[in-house]
């Protein structure tokens, strides 16, 4: 049994402090030279307390949790998604993000493959260029104005003629996110607002659905190209090739619940993996500068094209490095609902895995002595190449079947929006700049992410 191979065992002590390092802010870090310090801490030091640094077994209350760290092992739970399954989340997590994101078996498998056919930053650039009219630098916090790009972007994308009611959709999940934060840090409980924001997202959207159909079958034109109709397109046609049996099909509310998914995960994870982006290159101004010039070379002062973003090496490069240092979930958790070997382990029902990912990211026997540092060049020749022995441990979208199934429109969003940044402006850490990584729903900076921005 795993008890006993795996001895390490928390105290209820222990877990009250677990709790309170998971739940409590970050402490201000003096030196940016390891970036996620303080946050991997609250992992690491649960694993270090274990004589079987890889995998090592702790309590989290009456769950019994292995952290995973071997990458063998670590592909075998990311390829075998019907052995090790995710973690069901609670009701007002379930609120928050639903769908495909907590989906299992043939029915992930359904919405996976109804999905995947489906898969305007001019607005904040205006208004950074308005703040340096007057003056040839500004301090700000981009923070908000990185939230409200993306969040300008997903409604177009996801609902097209619908934008409006897109961004009311936004403004609501936004608001769903805070209380979601205020839940993880606090033991503030929301509860009925996050069922009354609920029930505001399923009305707007069911009308947005509603309307849409019938557009859809009245032939009306230029209302094709965006998220909504592509799903709903691709899931008639999924219909209509098993002989009209609805069972085949998504219901109108998965279909609901996928376009909470998408909104939420695109608008969130792209916003912060842009701005820890600006961040590293305000650190390293270096590689700032290197970017630059492979824009400028690529492109001038024209508007970026899909070719010739797909061709951009060094910006590829910085945005892989970020995402091993920041990855948009710092932790994968799956559950064991049958005896399973897994290496030398036997686990039994009831277990959980947690794949620390930001530990795995920063493992020196797996990316080196300098594993804890910016270093956009050990994926100069690709991310199979950037690791010591080309292992499956590079995560930042997950791995295997499960993996992200909008991680290509976050890179491509995110690498269009950074580029016409770096065409427009230079930018450094302002000096109210303060560094203090936080995990609530993703990994973001907890004071904001101050910057001096100048006009290039």
């Amino acid at each position: 049994m795993i008890a006993d191979r795996l001895v390490a065992r928390c105290s209820m002590e222990k877990i009250a402090v677990a709790v309170e390092r998971w739940s409590s802010s970050s402490p201000p870090m003096a030196t940016i030279t390891k970036p996620t310090a303080n946050l991997a801490s609250s992992l690491s030091n649960d694993v270090a307390s274990s004589p079987h640094r890889k995998n090592s077994f702790i309590w989290v209350g009456p769950v019994p949790r292995v952290n995973i760290m071997e990458p063998e092992l670590i592909k075998e739970i990311l390829s075998k998604n019907d052995v090790f399954k995710k973690v069901k989340p609670n009701s007002l997590a379930r609120l928050l993000i639903g769908g495909i994101a907590v989906y299992e078996d043939e029915q992930w498998a359904k919405h996976r493959k109804i999905l995947n056919p489906a898969f305007h930053m001019e607005n904040v650039m205006s208004k950074w260029e308005m703040l340096l009219l007057e003056k040839s630098s500004c301090d700000l916090d981009v923070q908000p104005y990185l939230d409200n790009l993306t969040g300008d972007v997903i409604p177009r994308t996801a609902f097209g003629s619908s934008y409006e009611e897109g961004r009311t959709l936004f403004e609501l999940q936004k608001e769903q996110a805070e209380l979601t934060r205020q839940i993880v840090q606090s033991v503030y409980i929301p509860g009925w607002r996050m069922k009354e924001i609920n029930n505001e997202l399923v009305a707007i959207m069911s009308e947005m659905i509603n309307k849409r159909e019938r557009s859809m079958k009245l032939g009306v034109a230029g209302q094709d190209d965006d998220l909504l109709s592509l799903l709903l397109t691709s899931n008639m046609r999924e219909i209509q090739e098993h002989g009209n049996n609805k069972d085949m099909g998504m219901s109108f509310e998965e279909v609901i619940e996928d376009c909470k998914a998408f909104y939420f995960a695109g608008q969130e994870s792209t916003s912060n993996f842009l701005l820890w982006t600006m961040v590293l290159l305000s650190i390293h101004p270096e590689w700032q500068v290197r970017a630059r010039e492979e824009v400028w070379k690529a492109f001038r002062n024209n508007k970026p094209d899909f070719d010739g973003l797909n061709h951009l090496k060094i910006v590829t490069m910085i945005m892989n490095e970020v995402l091993r240092l920041y990855p948009l979930a710092a932790t994968v958790i799956r559950t064991i609902h049958k005896d399973t070997k897994l290496g030398n382990m036997t686990l039994l029902p009831g277990i959980e895995l947690l794949l620390p990912i930001i530990l795995v990211h920063g493992d020196h026997d797996i990316w080196g002595k300098d594993a804890t540092r910016f270093k956009p060049e050990r994926f100069s020749q690709g991310i199979a190449n950037g690791t010591k022995n080309q292992q499956v441990s590079y995560l930042p979208f997950s791995w295997g079947p499960r993996i992200c199934i909008g991680n290509n429109f976050a890179l491509i969003e995110a690498k269009l929006a950074l580029v016409m940044i770096l065409q427009r402006f230079s930018f450094k850490l302002s000096p109210s700049y303060t560094h203090a990584p936080t995990y609530a729903v993703n990994l973001q900076p907890q004071y904001g992410a101050h910057l001096t921005l100048s006009k290039f």
